[in-house]
């Protein structure tokens, strides 16, 4: 696999936290503001790239580690989508495929970390019905999903 994550040669594997708390009676969703392309300045769920050796789960604990400064456990498997972003030719871009990952804070203080310029708790519901923070349908689509999982555990 090429090592260049612009115009690669196949989907690049990567993972997704999605990391749940309940403050005060309202649900919030940890979110990093990108500091690296794709979406550079882009609102999302903390994450990247599977390390060569790594299981998802591994990346998704490493990432957060590194993304947010906080320590999870992993819980449970969200969804699994692509994202294929296509240049002005028509080329593909980018084309990562991810495994977003419900998972809970075992220790750690919260702070933007390598790929993050912020890290931030937010309101589930500004975020979702309000469209706070600008996140993709998608993202949001999981957010939803790990709110109802969540709420099973």
């Amino acid at each position: 696999m090429s090592t260049l994550r612009e115009y690669p040669e196949r989907p690049i594997p990567g993972v997704g936290a999605v990391v749940l708390r309940q403050v005060e009676g309202r649900a919030e969703v940890l979110l990093v503001r990108r500091g690296t392309e794709p979406m550079a300045g882009s609102w999302s769920l903390p994450g990247g790239v599977i390390e060569l050796g790594e299981t998802a789960r591994e990346a998704c604990v490493r990432e957060m580690l590194e993304e947010t400064g906080l320590t999870v456990q992993t819980i449970a498997e969200v969804e699994t989508f692509d994202i294929i972003l296509r240049d002005d030719a028509g080329r593909v871009q980018y084309h990562y495929l991810i495994v977003d990952i419900l998972c809970r804070i075992t220790a750690g203080e919260l702070r933007p970390g390598t790929d993050a310029s912020e890290a931030v708790w937010a309101d589930v519901q500004h975020v979702l019905e309000r469209g706070d923070f600008a996140l993709t349908p998608r993202a949001c689509t999981v957010i939803r999903r790990a709110l109802v999982m969540d709420e099973g555990l």
